[in-house]
């Protein structure tokens, strides 16, 4: 991959999750609901030749017009995590990115409501030593295994080893 640094391990690279999509659809099929009430109760007798197929033509090129730009603006959101940085990279034209260094990573913290417990997205928050405030991953999928991810490289980062559950009951007594 072009742009690991060398000596990078990629660990995960994802995009925001399908909920974002599917939020964003509601505005177009509301937008062609409205049409096909207006196709159906509008006379075509309004003085404009094919008025009706005029406006559904239109509503219906609103609409893939939308779902296009919601399709590249999803696919132009990226985090990836490696075994030295998580890099996050938006825009479409004009390209963000924001690094973290995994060494100075302080707190992760993650956060689902109950809808995205069930469809499996939350929103991770990692706070940095240096930054100003937390950098939020939002609509990010399995947020628990992000963040758990960030946690083992970290202790790796610092050079020591994520520790095992002390046993319940060491002196076996």
């Amino acid at each position: 991959m072009p742009e690991l640094l060398p000596g990078e391990n990629l660990i995960l690279k994802t995009h925001q999750h399908w909920i974002v999509l599917v939020k964003a659809v509601v505005i177009p099929v509301v937008l062609l609901i409205i049409v096909a009430v207006v196709d159906f109760t509008v006379k075509s007798g309004t003085g404009i030749p094919h008025f009706r197929t005029i406006i559904t033509l239109v509503a219906a090129a609103i609409a893939l017009l939308w779902l296009i730009v919601v399709w590249i603006r999803w696919q132009s959101t990226a985090y990836t995590l490696t075994d030295q940085r998580i890099k996050i990279e938006t825009g479409v034209f004009g390209r963000a990115s924001k690094i973290i260094p995994i060494d100075r990573i302080q707190d992760c913290t993650t956060k689902q409501t109950v809808f995205g417990r069930i469809l499996g997205y939350g929103r991770v928050e990692v706070d940095a030593a240096g930054a100003q405030g937390a950098e939020v991953l939002d609509h990010l999928p399995q947020p628990g295994t992000f963040r758990d991810e960030v946690f083992v490289q970290s202790e790796r980062r610092r050079g020591g080893a994520p520790s095992a559950p002390a046993p319940a009951n060491p002196s076996g007594v």
